[in-house]
């Protein structure tokens, strides 16, 4: 479609000029009948002075017309004054439609640059496109709380910002053999909120990339997996609920993705494990039964509510979790999904952020990386 040319607009004094024309006034003659200085409709008729609503009221009484109709002659006028230099407004409007902007410079994930052509090119290298008519995509497995939605902006942009952290990491080579060998090193850590500190070491001796970064406000991914090649998977973090049961139920949700090798080719997204099993995909239903079993057995919690069921005392879950080796919080959080009671010994839960940025390879909870 050809652009069209914007028609010429009249000042509104030629309109002003030939309705004095049509009825033979003169200047001095409209200004004794709005009761107006004479220098004022000259000022008028030559572009000086602008219609105001005012003079709008006068010129519509004395004309038969409407003050409206002054007042559109005077804004059409003046918006045609006004001259479009450039396209930066909906340039930067498309910017800040498509990604996090303002987010993501504060983060400093993107340099800022006054200049906007510099802007967008950084913005799409951060994205790997080559231009902003093109869409960033990035395949994965990520574990959030709607499975059925594409990933939003907001993800999207912390997605590959665990992407570019990844990529400066260099582990070991992967082996699925020493991830699975892993998981039995990981498992003796889940004592205490403190023995967190070892999962990065531990994953990368393994050839895993572990990557913390804390999420954007409305974002609601709790974890991710995807690979950067056929052979280097990325397990990405953002602890937004900082409970010990969280951390390693995502933890191992998304190691099964990695031993599953989930997420090469096509985008999977994971809903919260609150949802019903019917509604997820299989490699979901694997990955959350492996992260449930991982927490605590299934044979051995099974068998605890048939005995202790439904009289589940503070003292009988602590003395559970230490015969089978587990903090009290990972008893806890199982206990909570089975019973649906989310308030259930909460104070098990216990921190283990803290724990476990100091080790890792994070960015963000107030110290963003550069």
């Amino acid at each position: 479609m050809n652009a069209r040319t914007p028609a010429e607009v009249f000042p509104p004094g030629d309109f002003l000029r030939e309705e004095l024309e049509a009825r033979g006034w003169s200047q001095q003659e409209l200004a004794d009948i709005l009761n107006r200085p004479p220098r004022l409709i000259s000022e008028l008729i030559s572009g000086k002075r602008a219609i105001t609503p005012e003079t709008a009221r006068g010129l519509s009484e004395a004309f038969g017309t409407s003050a409206g109709y002054w007042m559109n002659l005077e804004s059409q006028y003046q918006l045609s004054k006004v001259k479009v230099a450039d396209d930066h407004v909906a340039r930067k409007a498309r910017l800040y439609s498509k990604f996090p902007v303002r987010e993501m410079l504060r983060r400093g994930w993107v340099r800022a640059s006054e200049n906007l052509d510099v802007l967008e090119q950084r913005f799409c290298e951060f994205f790997g496109i080559h231009g902003l008519d093109e869409d960033p995509s990035l395949s994965h497995a990520a574990k959030k709380t709607h499975a059925v939605l594409d990933a939003t902006p907001l993800q999207l942009a912390w997605l590959f910002r665990v992407k570019t952290m990844a990529q400066q990491q260099k582990p070991a080579a992967y082996s699925r053999k020493k991830l699975i060998a892993a998981l039995e090193k990981l498992k003796a850590l889940v004592t205490s909120p403190e023995e967190a500190r070892h999962v990065p070491r531990i994953l990368s001796e393994a050839g895993v990339r572990l990557v913390l970064v804390e999420p954007m406000a409305g974002s609601k991914i709790d974890g991710a997996c995807f690979w950067l090649d056929d052979n280097k998977p990325v397990i990405g973090m953002t602890l937004r609920f900082d409970r010990i049961d969280n951390f390693w139920f995502v933890l191992r949700h998304e190691i099964e993705h990695v031993l599953a090798g989930d997420g090469k080719d096509n985008a999977i997204l994971d809903t919260d494990a609150g949802e019903a099993e019917h509604d997820l995909p299989e490699c979901e239903v694997q990955a959350n039964a492996a992260a449930a079993d991982f927490c605590v057995a299934r044979d051995q919690l099974e068998d605890f509510c048939l005995r202790v069921g439904p009289f589940f005392s503070e003292q009988r879950v602590v003395l559970f979790a230490q015969r089978i080796g587990v903090h009290p919080g990972l008893v806890v959080g199982q206990l909570q999904r089975k019973l649906e009671r989310h308030d259930f010994l909460r104070k098990h839960q216990v921190k283990v952020r803290s724990c476990v940025l100091p080790s890792a390879d994070a960015d963000g909870w107030g110290s963003f990386s550069e």
